[in-house]
């Protein structure tokens, strides 16, 4: 048996647990670079978790609302 280090055994072996989602195709893939598919930049289809005292707000939602107007026309 050849001496393969114990954590490249493990990620070798634990299935990852985040699914990526391709805007291009509209397919979900486990991939955390790229659409198998079809190459394309893969983005992750959960949204950010939520906290009420978000200091960050104000600069996160304006930049969120420019970046679907983009994507929407």
């Amino acid at each position: 048996m050849a001496n393969i280090p114990l954590n490249e055994l493990i990620d070798r072996c634990i299935m990852p647990k985040i699914l990526y989602f391709c805007p291009k195709c509209n397919t979900y893939t486990l991939s955390p670079k790229e659409c198998t598919k079809c190459g394309t930049k893969v983005k992750t289809p959960h949204p950010p978790k939520y906290s009420p005292q978000d200091k960050y707000q104000k600069y996160r939602i304006p930049i969120f609302k420019e970046n679907n107007k983009k994507e929407i026309n």
